[in-house]
Protein backbone atom coordinates (compact mmCIF):
# COMPACT_ATOMS: atom_id res chain seq x y z
CA UNK A 1 0.00 0.00 0.00
CA UNK A 2 1.58 3.55 -0.54
CA UNK A 3 2.12 5.99 1.97
CA UNK A 4 -0.17 8.63 -0.12
CA UNK A 5 -3.04 5.84 0.53
CA UNK A 6 -2.57 5.13 3.95
CA UNK A 7 -2.22 8.83 5.04
CA UNK A 8 -5.66 9.50 3.40
CA UNK A 9 -7.29 6.51 5.04
CA UNK A 10 -5.99 7.48 8.39
CA UNK A 11 -7.54 11.11 8.09
CA UNK A 12 -10.67 9.55 7.13
CA UNK A 13 -10.87 7.33 10.01
CA UNK A 14 -10.08 10.47 12.32
CA UNK A 15 -12.77 12.76 10.82
CA UNK A 16 -15.09 10.07 11.13
CA UNK A 17 -14.41 9.38 14.76
CA UNK A 18 -14.33 13.32 15.14
CA UNK A 19 -18.19 13.02 13.32
CA UNK A 20 -19.20 10.44 15.96
CA UNK A 21 -18.12 12.16 19.09
CA UNK A 22 -19.35 15.30 17.76
CA UNK A 23 -22.85 13.53 17.57
CA UNK A 24 -22.67 11.53 20.62
CA UNK A 25 -21.61 14.91 22.35
CA UNK A 26 -24.96 16.79 20.76
CA UNK A 27 -26.97 13.89 22.26
CA UNK A 28 -25.74 13.37 25.57
CA UNK A 29 -24.66 17.13 27.12
CA UNK A 30 -26.91 19.34 25.77
CA UNK A 31 -27.52 22.22 28.62
CA UNK A 32 -30.79 23.13 29.51
CA UNK A 33 -32.01 26.91 28.72
CA UNK A 34 -30.51 29.41 31.27
CA UNK A 35 -33.72 31.41 32.87
CA UNK A 36 -33.35 35.09 32.53
CA UNK A 37 -33.62 36.64 36.12
CA UNK A 38 -35.36 39.99 35.88
CA UNK A 39 -33.35 42.96 37.23
CA UNK A 40 -34.51 44.73 40.36
CA UNK A 41 -37.06 47.42 39.85
CA UNK A 42 -37.68 50.42 42.15
CA UNK A 43 -41.07 51.07 43.03
CA UNK A 44 -41.65 55.05 43.45
CA UNK A 45 -44.46 55.48 45.97
CA UNK A 46 -45.74 57.98 46.55
CA UNK A 47 -48.50 59.16 49.75
CA UNK A 48 -49.51 61.97 52.00
CA UNK A 49 -48.32 62.73 55.70
CA UNK A 50 -52.02 62.18 56.52
CA UNK A 51 -53.38 59.61 59.09
CA UNK A 52 -56.39 59.15 55.97
CA UNK A 53 -52.90 57.87 54.57
CA UNK A 54 -51.72 55.45 57.26
CA UNK A 55 -51.80 52.45 55.45
CA UNK A 56 -49.21 53.50 53.09
CA UNK A 57 -47.34 55.31 56.27
CA UNK A 58 -47.84 51.47 58.06
CA UNK A 59 -46.27 50.21 55.32
CA UNK A 60 -43.36 52.23 54.72
CA UNK A 61 -42.74 52.21 58.84
CA UNK A 62 -43.51 48.92 59.60
CA UNK A 63 -41.19 47.79 56.72
CA UNK A 64 -44.19 45.50 54.49
CA UNK A 65 -43.46 47.17 50.89
CA UNK A 66 -40.20 46.39 51.62
CA UNK A 67 -40.43 43.05 53.06
CA UNK A 68 -43.26 41.97 50.21
CA UNK A 69 -41.27 43.37 47.04
CA UNK A 70 -38.23 41.08 47.95
CA UNK A 71 -35.63 42.21 45.63
CA UNK A 72 -37.20 45.12 44.46
CA UNK A 73 -36.35 48.59 45.99
CA UNK A 74 -38.78 51.71 47.63
CA UNK A 75 -37.96 55.00 47.28
CA UNK A 76 -40.89 57.04 48.30
CA UNK A 77 -42.13 60.75 47.94
CA UNK A 78 -44.66 62.74 50.38
CA UNK A 79 -47.25 65.32 49.07
CA UNK A 80 -49.71 67.91 50.46
CA UNK A 81 -52.29 67.91 47.66
CA UNK A 82 -53.63 65.22 44.96
CA UNK A 83 -53.07 67.83 41.93
CA UNK A 84 -48.99 67.44 42.67
CA UNK A 85 -49.02 63.73 42.88
CA UNK A 86 -50.44 62.91 39.96
CA UNK A 87 -48.43 65.55 38.40
CA UNK A 88 -45.81 63.35 39.35
CA UNK A 89 -47.49 60.35 38.27
CA UNK A 90 -48.05 61.04 34.70
CA UNK A 91 -44.44 62.77 34.25
CA UNK A 92 -43.43 59.49 35.55
CA UNK A 93 -41.75 60.23 38.83
CA UNK A 94 -43.92 58.40 40.64
CA UNK A 95 -45.09 54.78 39.50
CA UNK A 96 -47.79 54.00 42.48
CA UNK A 97 -49.57 57.01 44.60
CA UNK A 98 -52.28 56.71 47.57
CA UNK A 99 -54.72 59.69 46.96
CA UNK A 100 -58.00 61.15 47.05
CA UNK A 101 -60.96 60.13 44.32
CA UNK A 102 -61.14 64.03 42.92
CA UNK A 103 -57.39 63.69 41.59
CA UNK A 104 -58.05 60.23 40.68
CA UNK A 105 -60.57 61.63 38.42
CA UNK A 106 -58.42 64.11 37.11
CA UNK A 107 -55.67 62.32 36.17
CA UNK A 108 -57.90 59.84 34.25
CA UNK A 109 -59.45 62.40 32.48
CA UNK A 110 -56.39 64.19 31.58
CA UNK A 111 -54.86 60.82 29.82
CA UNK A 112 -56.18 57.65 30.98
CA UNK A 113 -52.96 56.62 32.45
CA UNK A 114 -53.94 55.65 35.81
CA UNK A 115 -55.53 52.72 37.06
CA UNK A 116 -57.03 51.92 40.74
CA UNK A 117 -55.91 48.98 42.10
CA UNK A 118 -56.89 49.30 46.02
CA UNK A 119 -58.81 51.15 48.23
CA UNK A 120 -56.93 52.20 51.34
CA UNK A 121 -59.53 54.10 53.42
CA UNK A 122 -63.06 55.74 54.15
CA UNK A 123 -63.59 58.42 56.08
CA UNK A 124 -61.72 60.99 58.13
CA UNK A 125 -62.95 64.51 56.53
CA UNK A 126 -64.90 66.70 58.31
CA UNK A 127 -65.71 70.50 57.84
CA UNK A 128 -64.63 72.05 61.57
CA UNK A 129 -65.48 75.84 62.11
CA UNK A 130 -65.34 78.79 64.46
CA UNK A 131 -67.33 78.15 67.89
CA UNK A 132 -69.66 81.14 66.47
CA UNK A 133 -70.73 79.05 63.38
CA UNK A 134 -74.25 77.37 63.83
CA UNK A 135 -74.91 76.42 60.23
CA UNK A 136 -74.05 77.23 56.67
CA UNK A 137 -75.79 80.49 56.57
CA UNK A 138 -73.56 81.96 59.02
CA UNK A 139 -70.70 81.26 56.42
CA UNK A 140 -71.85 83.37 54.18
CA UNK A 141 -69.56 86.33 53.81
CA UNK A 142 -66.22 84.24 55.63
CA UNK A 143 -63.01 82.28 53.98
CA UNK A 144 -62.91 78.90 54.46
CA UNK A 145 -59.64 77.03 53.39
CA UNK A 146 -59.15 73.39 52.27
CA UNK A 147 -56.16 71.60 50.92
CA UNK A 148 -56.12 72.16 47.60
CA UNK A 149 -58.21 73.29 44.02
CA UNK A 150 -59.97 70.67 42.82
CA UNK A 151 -58.75 68.38 45.21
CA UNK A 152 -60.81 66.00 46.90
CA UNK A 153 -62.17 67.72 49.84
CA UNK A 154 -62.17 71.09 47.92
CA UNK A 155 -65.14 69.44 45.44
CA UNK A 156 -66.50 68.00 49.16
CA UNK A 157 -66.44 71.84 50.78
CA UNK A 158 -67.96 72.98 47.43
CA UNK A 159 -70.79 70.25 47.04
CA UNK A 160 -71.97 70.62 50.46
CA UNK A 161 -72.36 74.64 50.16
CA UNK A 162 -74.10 74.50 47.02
CA UNK A 163 -76.06 71.76 48.28
CA UNK A 164 -77.29 75.10 50.91
CA UNK A 165 -77.62 77.81 48.31
CA UNK A 166 -74.38 78.99 48.69
CA UNK A 167 -72.29 80.61 45.91
CA UNK A 168 -68.53 79.70 45.11
CA UNK A 169 -66.38 80.29 42.32
CA UNK A 170 -62.50 79.11 41.99
CA UNK A 171 -60.94 82.67 42.68
CA UNK A 172 -61.76 82.89 45.95
CA UNK A 173 -64.99 85.23 45.08
CA UNK A 174 -69.06 84.30 45.83
CA UNK A 175 -71.30 83.90 48.91
CA UNK A 176 -68.16 81.81 50.59
CA UNK A 177 -64.45 82.32 49.65
CA UNK A 178 -62.52 79.28 49.41
CA UNK A 179 -59.37 79.68 50.21
CA UNK A 180 -56.78 76.59 48.71
CA UNK A 181 -54.09 76.20 51.37
CA UNK A 182 -51.38 73.34 52.48
CA UNK A 183 -52.81 71.60 55.79
CA UNK A 184 -50.71 73.24 58.30
CA UNK A 185 -50.99 76.60 57.01
CA UNK A 186 -54.46 75.91 57.71
CA UNK A 187 -53.64 75.45 61.13
CA UNK A 188 -51.77 78.33 61.94
CA UNK A 189 -54.74 80.79 59.81
CA UNK A 190 -57.49 78.96 61.55
CA UNK A 191 -55.38 79.84 64.94
CA UNK A 192 -55.15 83.43 64.14
CA UNK A 193 -58.77 83.62 62.99
CA UNK A 194 -57.91 84.65 59.59
CA UNK A 195 -60.28 81.73 58.30
CA UNK A 196 -63.62 80.90 59.89
CA UNK A 197 -63.42 76.86 58.89
CA UNK A 198 -61.65 74.26 56.71
CA UNK A 199 -62.54 71.22 55.29
CA UNK A 200 -60.11 68.80 55.84
CA UNK A 201 -58.86 65.27 56.20
CA UNK A 202 -57.24 64.04 59.71
CA UNK A 203 -55.30 64.68 61.84
CA UNK A 204 -56.03 68.18 61.30
CA UNK A 205 -59.60 68.05 61.41
CA UNK A 206 -59.24 66.61 65.14
CA UNK A 207 -55.88 69.24 65.33
CA UNK A 208 -58.13 72.12 64.87
CA UNK A 209 -61.23 71.11 67.58
CA UNK A 210 -57.82 70.94 69.80
CA UNK A 211 -55.51 73.54 68.92
CA UNK A 212 -57.91 76.03 67.68
CA UNK A 213 -60.78 75.86 69.94
CA UNK A 214 -62.59 74.92 66.67
CA UNK A 215 -65.76 72.47 66.39
CA UNK A 216 -67.03 70.05 63.67
CA UNK A 217 -70.05 71.16 61.68
CA UNK A 218 -70.14 68.30 59.05
CA UNK A 219 -68.42 64.89 59.11
CA UNK A 220 -68.30 64.24 55.43
CA UNK A 221 -69.48 60.35 56.74
CA UNK A 222 -72.96 61.58 57.22
CA UNK A 223 -73.52 62.75 53.98
CA UNK A 224 -72.59 59.14 51.94
CA UNK A 225 -75.22 55.92 52.66
CA UNK A 226 -74.14 54.03 55.18
CA UNK A 227 -71.08 56.77 55.72
CA UNK A 228 -69.00 54.75 53.42
CA UNK A 229 -66.77 56.86 50.56
CA UNK A 230 -62.94 56.50 49.28
CA UNK A 231 -60.50 59.08 51.11
CA UNK A 232 -57.56 57.24 49.93
CA UNK A 233 -56.96 55.19 47.06
CA UNK A 234 -54.50 53.36 45.54
CA UNK A 235 -52.88 54.21 42.00
CA UNK A 236 -50.66 53.08 39.13
CA UNK A 237 -49.48 54.42 35.97
CA UNK A 238 -50.70 52.34 33.38
CA UNK A 239 -48.11 51.57 31.78
CA UNK A 240 -45.63 50.40 34.97
CA UNK A 241 -48.38 48.09 35.85
CA UNK A 242 -48.31 46.55 32.02
CA UNK A 243 -44.50 46.44 32.15
CA UNK A 244 -44.65 44.87 36.05
CA UNK A 245 -47.85 43.69 37.09
CA UNK A 246 -45.52 40.92 39.64
CA UNK A 247 -44.03 44.10 41.45
CA UNK A 248 -47.31 45.74 41.65
CA UNK A 249 -48.31 42.97 43.15
CA UNK A 250 -46.21 43.04 45.49
CA UNK A 251 -46.96 46.54 46.66
CA UNK A 252 -50.06 45.44 46.74
CA UNK A 253 -49.01 42.91 49.24
CA UNK A 254 -47.65 45.06 51.21
CA UNK A 255 -50.56 47.24 51.16
CA UNK A 256 -53.04 44.63 52.66
CA UNK A 257 -50.40 43.69 55.09
CA UNK A 258 -50.91 47.42 56.35
CA UNK A 259 -54.36 47.19 56.84
CA UNK A 260 -54.16 44.00 58.34
CA UNK A 261 -51.50 45.38 60.97
CA UNK A 262 -53.48 48.01 61.68
CA UNK A 263 -56.30 46.09 62.28
CA UNK A 264 -54.72 43.96 64.53
CA UNK A 265 -52.25 45.66 65.83
CA UNK A 266 -53.74 49.19 66.53
CA UNK A 267 -51.25 50.65 69.15
CA UNK A 268 -48.35 49.53 66.60
CA UNK A 269 -49.95 51.05 63.94
CA UNK A 270 -50.41 54.41 65.82
CA UNK A 271 -46.75 54.54 66.85
CA UNK A 272 -45.36 53.83 63.25
CA UNK A 273 -47.99 56.86 61.72
CA UNK A 274 -46.73 58.91 64.28
CA UNK A 275 -43.52 58.55 63.72
CA UNK A 276 -44.20 58.46 59.80
CA UNK A 277 -45.47 61.94 59.57
CA UNK A 278 -42.87 63.07 62.03
CA UNK A 279 -40.39 62.26 59.73
CA UNK A 280 -42.06 63.61 57.30
CA UNK A 281 -42.84 67.12 58.94
CA UNK A 282 -40.45 67.45 61.17
CA UNK A 283 -42.81 68.18 63.87
CA UNK A 284 -43.91 65.18 66.51
CA UNK A 285 -47.68 64.25 66.60
CA UNK A 286 -48.97 63.04 69.76
CA UNK A 287 -49.76 59.64 70.11
CA UNK A 288 -53.16 60.36 71.24
CA UNK A 289 -53.96 62.59 68.18
CA UNK A 290 -53.47 59.84 65.86
CA UNK A 291 -55.80 57.82 68.12
CA UNK A 292 -58.35 60.11 67.94
CA UNK A 293 -57.80 60.25 64.23
CA UNK A 294 -58.03 56.38 64.09
CA UNK A 295 -61.58 56.86 65.45
CA UNK A 296 -63.18 58.52 62.59
CA UNK A 297 -61.44 56.11 59.53
CA UNK A 298 -61.77 52.82 58.21
CA UNK A 299 -59.08 51.20 56.88
CA UNK A 300 -60.61 49.22 53.82
CA UNK A 301 -59.05 47.66 50.45
CA UNK A 302 -62.10 48.29 48.91
CA UNK A 303 -62.18 51.57 46.93
CA UNK A 304 -66.07 52.01 47.28
CA UNK A 305 -66.53 52.67 43.68
CA UNK A 306 -70.42 53.87 44.14
CA UNK A 307 -69.18 56.68 45.71
CA UNK A 308 -66.06 57.59 43.11
CA UNK A 309 -68.57 57.52 40.16
CA UNK A 310 -70.48 60.02 42.56
CA UNK A 311 -67.69 62.28 43.32
CA UNK A 312 -66.83 62.77 39.45
CA UNK A 313 -70.94 64.05 38.80
CA UNK A 314 -69.84 66.67 42.27
CA UNK A 315 -66.93 67.96 40.05
CA UNK A 316 -68.79 67.85 36.93
CA UNK A 317 -71.59 70.11 38.38
CA UNK A 318 -69.38 72.95 40.30
CA UNK A 319 -67.56 72.90 36.23
CA UNK A 320 -64.40 71.35 37.84
CA UNK A 321 -64.11 68.65 35.16
CA UNK A 322 -65.77 68.15 32.36
CA UNK A 323 -68.23 65.07 32.01
CA UNK A 324 -65.72 62.03 32.33
CA UNK A 325 -66.62 58.03 31.39
CA UNK A 326 -65.08 56.41 34.11
CA UNK A 327 -65.11 52.95 32.61
CA UNK A 328 -61.98 50.87 32.95
CA UNK A 329 -60.33 53.02 35.56
CA UNK A 330 -60.61 50.18 37.92
CA UNK A 331 -58.39 46.82 38.18
CA UNK A 332 -58.49 44.56 40.86
CA UNK A 333 -57.50 41.60 39.24
CA UNK A 334 -53.73 41.59 41.38
CA UNK A 335 -55.79 42.96 44.43
CA UNK A 336 -58.42 39.63 44.31
CA UNK A 337 -55.54 37.58 43.55
CA UNK A 338 -54.03 39.06 47.30
CA UNK A 339 -56.94 38.95 49.13
CA UNK A 340 -57.98 34.84 47.62
CA UNK A 341 -53.84 33.91 49.29
CA UNK A 342 -54.92 35.52 52.63
CA UNK A 343 -58.16 33.83 52.02
CA UNK A 344 -60.36 37.03 52.39
CA UNK A 345 -63.47 38.32 50.49
CA UNK A 346 -62.57 39.50 46.52
CA UNK A 347 -64.10 43.13 45.89
CA UNK A 348 -66.14 44.18 42.77
CA UNK A 349 -65.32 47.73 41.12
CA UNK A 350 -69.03 48.25 41.87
Amino acid sequence: MSRSLLVRRSFAAATASLALLASLGTTTTTAAPVKKTAPPVTVHLGYFPNVTHASAIVGVEGGLFRKALGKNALATSTFNAGGDEVQALLSGALDIGYIGPSPAINAWAKSKAIRIISGSASGGAFLVVKPDIKSAADLKGKKVADPQLGATQDVALRTWLASKGLKTDTSGGGDVSVVPQENAVTLQTFVSNAISGAWVPEPWATRLVNEGNGKVLVNEADLWPGGRYVTTQVIVQADFLRRHPDVVKQVIAGQVAANDSIKSKPAQARQLVARGIEKVTGKPIKPDLVAASFQHITFTNDPIASSLATSAKHAVSLGLIKPVNLNGIYDLELLNQVLTTKGQKAIKAT
